[in-house]
């Protein structure tokens, strides 16, 4: 088994960077269904540059690459032990090398340990079974759409969709409402996983394994691949779109499992995965460690996404250098398009905390802040940026209102909206929240010209600040500085078309 590392290490590496074939012919089905020249039309065309580029130079698709988990197929007389030693190493080994963003953090003290390895990390599932070779599944799966997981106690009482009860139309109507709930925060187009029964814990275990099934494969369980469809074609109906701007393409994929359970529980556990769906598998030579054949994908070439060298713009594009007056910003109305440019600031959890009780270490006053937390590597005494995509802004909701006041911040940019409180903010100080497509962490790298600086490394690498100068940077201004939310219409909209299905179906 000396080669099992170095499998270990192509696996994690090929996962990070390549999304596999059945996920790329899903992406560009929803491109095709998506109406030309809207927002989610953009937002898609930039997510199939994004692959492209993150598979031709072996690097990370999104900056969050989530939790690795992994799920083996041993032989019986398998040195596990072993095994799970090898992967640490080269889970450690991938986020040196800037393959993944160093994700674990202690739970009690908030420290980032750095390398990914920690108490519960990475995830590993052993199963034995009577075939002589070993089989490693893994999936990337990051936190913002892990988030949007949820787990519903039927019957119960669901918005917009009345009472769901212990059978399939009340299953069918918790996985209409799962979607509906994830918006944009889960970097739609968007795959569910889903686990009927179980217990709570099992529930989420059954639902996330669903996620290691191809999308194009068919349930044998005829119900569900009724249910499977029925669910793919109608999410696609409520109108979230494309990180929830709104359009005609919602959800690329719905796995469903059943497993007993207790009498007195009915659980419907269901895990959202982003259009970033990060999954691959490899059979492994049980005697030399040596990687036999890739699981999900063949050796043929991958297939290309972008139908271009760059993005589509129109000449209508708003350019904007940092920093920018209250003035220039109260010119912008929701839907714009911009090309952002000169220094901008990154901030996250740790960064919005801290600003709350002290001063900045940089003059935020017309400025932008970035809600990204980077992949950074170093070389020499020069940092740069190997994936540098927007995170989930719904956790800033507490902070930025009081932030936009205290430092009279411009531009806050990330992806998935924010709330009524960060609104009435924007519209009080001079201010607008920025969308920047999640997960195109390669395409926003190529805009960052470089790191001028970091702060506050000791929270570690994705939670520093990082102060960085753009050039054409794209947005879109999707809530203004007059009380415009494309967020909050989109929700309003999605619960108008999720009211619909309330009534029974017979699946």
């Amino acid at each position: 088994m000396e080669q099992f590392k170095s499998s270990m290490y192509k696996l994690i590496v090929e996962t990070s960077s390549n999304l596999p074939p059945d996920v790329r012919r899903a992406i560009l089905a929803a491109r095709e269904r998506e109406t030309p020249a809207t927002q989610s039309m953009l937002a898609l065309e930039t997510i199939a540059l994004n692959v492209d580029l993150a598979c031709d130079g072996e690097a990370p698709i999104c900056q969050d690459t989530g939790m690795p988990t992994f799920e083996i197929m041993t032989p019986i007389g398998a040195n596990q032990m072993r095994m799970e030693a090898d992967i640490r190493e080269a889970i450690a080994e991938a986020t040196k090398q800037g393959k993944l963003r160093p994700n674990a953090v202690d739970s009690l003290t908030g420290k980032n340990s750095g390398n990914n390895l920690g108490e519960g990390c990475p995830v590993m599932h052993f199963h034995q079974w009577e075939k002589d070779d070993i089989e490693v599944r893994l999936l990337l799966k990051g936190g913002g759409c892990e988030n949007k997981n949820i787990q519903y106690s039927v019957p119960c009482e669901l918005p917009q969709l009345g009472r769901a009860d212990r059978n399939l139309d009340g299953v069918r109507k918790c996985i209409l409402h799962a979607v509906w709930q994830a918006q944009g925060h889960g970097c739609s187009v968007g795959a569910i996983g889903v686990a009927i029964g179980g217990d709570r814990t099992s529930g989420y275990q059954c639902a996330k394994a669903q996620l290691f099934r191809s999308l194009d494969d068919i349930n044998p369980a005829p119900e569900l691949a009724k249910l499977e469809q029925y669910i793919l074609e109608h999410a696609n109906d409520l109108g979230i779109g494309t990180m929830g701007f709104g359009g005609q393409a919602t959800l690329i994929g719905c796995k469903i499992g059943a497993q007993h359970r207790l009498p007195a529980s009915f659980f419907v556990s269901v895990a959202y995965d982003c259009w970033a769906f990060r999954r691959l598998g490899a059979i492994i030579d049980s005697r030399t460690g040596a990687l036999v054949r890739w699981l999900y994908k063949d050796e043929t070439p991958a297939i290309k996404m972008a139908r271009g060298a760059g993005i589509p713009l129109t000449g209508r594009e708003i350019r904007l250098t940092f920093p920018v007056s209250e003035e220039q910003i109260r010119m912008l109305k929701m839907g714009d398009v911009v090309l952002l440019n000169g220094p901008m600031h990154t901030g996250r959890d740790s960064l919005h905390h801290y600003l709350m009780t002290h001063d900045s270490p940089v003059d935020l006053n017309g400025g932008a802040i970035y809600h990204c937390g980077p992949v950074a590597l170093k070389k020499g005494e020069k940092w740069f940026l190997n994936a540098a995509g927007p995170t989930t802004s719904g956790r800033e909701e507490p902070y930025q209102a009081d932030i936009l006041r205290k430092f009279r911040v411009r531009a806050v940019i990330g992806k998935g909206g924010m709330g009524a409180k960060t609104l009435a903010a924007l519209k009080e100080v001079g201010a607008a929240y920025l969308n920047a497509i999640g997960g195109a962490a390669q395409y926003y790298t190529q805009c960052i010209t470089d790191v001028r600086g970091v702060d506050f490394l000791e929270f570690g690498i994705p939670e520093a600040m990082w102060h960085i100068t753009v050039k054409d940077f794209p947005a879109i201004v999707t809530m203004d500085a007059h009380g415009n939310s494309l967020h909050a219409d989109v929700e309003q909209r999605s619960a108008n078309e999720l009211a619909k299905f309330a009534e029974p179906v017979k699946l």
